[in-house]
């Protein structure tokens, strides 16, 4: 029975470690596939079958497996999702001006301030009246209490200080108004008002805009209905930043279909932490439907068109063998391969071009494969 347990044991202990083993992080196994690659590049047959110089010399990529999507590429322009254009509560004459156009502006910054002394002279005489009218009521409070004023008389004195009051609050803040203040965080897009200008609560003065929380508005097909849904993924790109792409998400979406059009509207939410992406930038949206993992990926620049075919060459035995793709999902720089191109096998990506099958070729350079880690 002993002998037995401790059979067992061994068993799971070596299953355990196969398991370990057969798990390696990506940098160490695409680093295997490069060094197959170049022993197949070291492959050579005799020379007496094939002169070294007559060669064709190629450069190759080990093939890899990864992640590959398809998408629902559309195309919009950028828009802020909070931005507020700023207004005086009063006219006046600008006096000062303390945000220019590209500054960042916290929420009750004084943006702008308008000449005060008016205002001043008024709120100075609204607490004078209001001073005064309490004085006379504190007198008339004391006649009350000892009946000598009608409860007629006392009300109304009571209200008359209550007005006085609120004309005085009134006059407060009406010289606070002279400090226009931003009603946002963000950045100043526009700044309008002039110093010396005379302005009225009609005129705009600034706009302000969070760049932070940027959306993009498209119009996805009614076909594509059942595809998107709250919270979808999606990623951003634009010419200007050519390498990159910017995380989002489908943050709206409208259950109404334009009869005119038949499409619906989707708004895309986009992380802009860096703020690199502009409002009114043209991108395009790219919404991920579906998702194949751990596939065979073949780069596109491997890839050769012959009559709607698509063809690719792989170095077997120093012989570049044409093979037919049979593709699955593709995007702007890789291609899912199903069947025919096993992982690890070098595939040439540079000097194909009117290749024939079998051609005799060089390997002079093994590029690292970087698809499966985009």
């Amino acid at each position: 029975m002993k002998k037995i347990f401790y059979f067992s044991f061994a068993a799971v202990f070596l299953i355990a470690s196969f398991n370990a083993c057969s798990r390696p992080d990506p940098q160490k196994r695409m680093k295997r596939l490069k060094q197959k690659a170049e022993i197949a590049a070291r492959k050579l047959p005799p020379k007496d079958q094939v002169d070294e110089n007559e060669r064709i010399p190629v450069e190759v990529m080990p093939v890899a497996r990864g992640d590959i999507s398809k998408y629902l590429l559309l195309s919009s322009n950028l828009e802020t999702e909070v931005m507020a254009d700023v207004y005086s509560r009063i006219q006046g004459i600008v006096d000062s001006i303390f945000a220019e156009e590209g500054q960042y502006v916290k929420k009750g910054n004084v943006m702008l301030t308008l000449e005060a002394r008016e205002y001043e002279l008024s709120e100075q005489k609204a607490h004078v009246e209001y001073e005064q009218q309490l004085k006379n009521f504190q007198r008339l409070e004391k006649m009350h209490e000892k009946n000598l004023l009608s409860d007629e008389e006392y009300e109304k004195a009571k209200y008359q200080l209550k007005a006085m009051e609120i004309a005085w609050n009134e006059a407060k803040l009406k010289l606070d108004f002279t400090k226009v203040r931003a009603p946002i965080s963000g950045r100043v897009g526009q700044r309008l008002a002039k110093i010396g200008e005379r302005i009225q609560p009609t005129d705009k003065l600034f706009s302000v805009v969070d760049n932070s929380q940027v959306i993009a508005v498209v119009y996805v097909p009614e076909k594509n209905m059942n595809e998107v849904k709250i919270g979808q993924k999606a990623y951003i790109t634009s010419d200007y930043f050519k390498d990159q792409k910017f995380d989002g998400w489908i943050k709206r979406i409208s259950p109404v279909v334009d009869p005119s059009s038949g499409t619906f509207k989707v708004t895309v939410g986009v992380r802009n932490r860096k703020g690199k992406l502009r409002p009114g930038m043209f991108v395009n949206v790219h919404i991920v439907l579906d998702t194949h993992k751990n596939v065979i990926l073949v780069p596109k620049n491997a890839v050769v068109y012959e009559n709607e075919n698509m063809f690719a060459y792989v170095v077997r035995d120093s012989l570049a063998r044409k093979i037919r793709l049979h593709t699955g999902y593709e995007d702007n720089e890789k291609v899912e391969v199903l069947e025919g191109i096993e992982e690890g096998e070098p595939i040439i990506v540079v000097g194909q071009a009117g290749m024939k099958d079998q051609t005799p070729v060089r390997i002079v350079n093994v590029r690292e494969n970087t698809l499966a880690a985009q």
